[in-house]
């Protein structure tokens, strides 16, 4: 049976050794043996429990939510599978809907068709803003949908350069977080503790209120939960979701002590 060391586990499935490192502390995916050499060694069965871990990422759990389903008695991979297939589906229906958003945009601009304006939205139903909504309130309770409304309400209040303004912040902000994924820096690095500070600032002003060490924490859990904000991250640096909620959770851990 052909084995892997983790370096080329990496390579094979696109997860970062550091990720790899990190679900063995956690227990979420463990070698099938470490070698005289102690390396970490990869059988089959260890790439089918991270293909479901990847799977169940994608589809917005978070890691202990997926060790408890992988590890629960009577597990059931196929039923797993087509479960994901057809949730997947459902996206992927969504995301068409988008490329033809563009594409009929495109066609537009260059003046090769007479697009109506209702069209440029097609693919952005406001049901799934209300479903995201939903998830939050679901997720952590009555006091989310307060918290929603307050954001919102502060949001619409902001002038057009004040939105800019922000919106250039957040850019720039994770222009240099992501360039430190790329790097490969530690994300509990404490040269990474200015950007992460701004970041935090940021969160308040959209909030319309202060964002505590705790509730910055708990966002980057947030962040790894919703396969709306890991596409978002991943646009930006493949494995820069994970990055980024480690980063904030050490920072928020670091900056409480």
């Amino acid at each position: 049976m052909q084995r892997y060391t983790v370096k080329q586990l990496a390579r094979l499935s696109g997860v970062s050794v550091r990720t790899l490192h990190h679900y063995d502390e956690i227990g979420l995916l463990v070698p099938a043996h470490l070698g005289d050499n102690r390396y970490r060694y990869y059988g089959e069965a260890e790439l089918l429990r991270l293909q479901q871990v990847l799977f169940h990422r994608e589809l917005g759990f978070a890691l202990n939510e997926i060790a408890a389903l992988l590890d629960r008695p009577g597990f059931d991979r196929l039923e797993a599978l087509r479960m994901q297939r057809e949730r997947l589906e459902q996206q992927a229906q969504r995301c068409a809907e988008l490329v033809r958003t563009i594409d009929r945009t495109i066609a537009d601009l260059n003046g090769m068709t007479d697009m109506k304006h209702a069209g440029l939205f097609k693919g952005f139903a406001p049901e799934q803003q209300a479903e995201y909504e939903r998830w939050l309130v679901e997720r952590h309770g009555d006091g989310m949908r307060e918290r929603i409304d307050l954001s919102k309400r502060r949001f619409d209040e902001l002038t057009d350069a004040q939105k800019q303004q922000l919106q250039d912040e957040l850019a720039d902000v994770e222009t240099e977080l992501a360039e430190a994924c790329r790097r490969d820096l530690p994300p509990d690095a404490l040269v990474l503790a200015p950007v992460l500070e701004r970041h935090r600032a940021w969160v308040a002003t959209m909030w319309g209120r202060p964002c505590p060490q705790a509730g910055y924490g708990g966002l980057g859990e947030m962040y790894l939960a919703h396969p709306d904000f890991r596409a978002r991250f991943e646009a930006i640096e493949p494995g820069f979701t994970e990055y980024l909620a480690e980063a904030m959770k050490a920072h928020a851990a670091r900056s409480a002590t």
